[in-house]
């Protein structure tokens, strides 16, 4: 099992859950972060800074590849230590679109690159648009199932506080 960052005590479902909250706001500030870096890449065209570019995609790994062993943790902790398949399961759900919107965001930024070296060429204006589309719909995915979360960690909420009560 791979290790907490607070491996002594064990953690409430509703503390679980701020603490993915959290790493998933820790990842959109990366990405925002990597977009930032990719537009000063761009912009550095035709005589690309490409050693900078690989010290940020390098740093933006490393970055992801924290949150997403944090947020296996998290998985792991509501699975085990508290019974939360469902949750678990979510969780999960969200790591799976995360990698696939990674690759994605990849995929656009060499399609963005392409189109930025051939000037607007067809066939890569048609390749950005269509990542973007793709790009978009992952997105929403995402936000789904961050809202069945939401949703499923509200009813755990109410389900604490009844068993404080009796």
């Amino acid at each position: 099992m791979a290790e907490s960052t607070d491996p002594v005590t064990v953690k409430s479902p509703k503390e679980l859950i701020k603490r993915f909250y959290s790493q998933q706001q820790k990842r959109v500030e990366t990405y925002h972060l990597f977009e930032e870096g990719f537009r000063a890449y761009l912009a550095s065209a035709p005589n690309y800074n490409f050693p900078m570019y690989r010290q940020l995609v390098n740093a933006i790994t490393q970055t992801f590849q924290s949150i997403s062993r944090e947020i296996i943790c998290v998985k792991q902790e509501l699975r085990d230590s508290h019974n939360q398949k469902a949750l678990a399961s979510l969780v999960d759900k969200v790591q799976d679109k995360e990698k696939c919107k990674l690759v994605l965001t990849v995929n656009l930024q060499l399609a963005e690159k392409d189109l930025k070296d051939t000037q607007g060429v067809e066939s890569y204006v048609t390749k950005v648009t269509e990542l973007k589309a793709r790009m978009k719909a992952i997105q929403e995915e995402i936000n789904e199932v961050l809202e069945e979360i939401k949703y499923e960690s509200e009813d755990l909420e109410e389900d604490e506080g009844v068993e404080a009560e009796r």
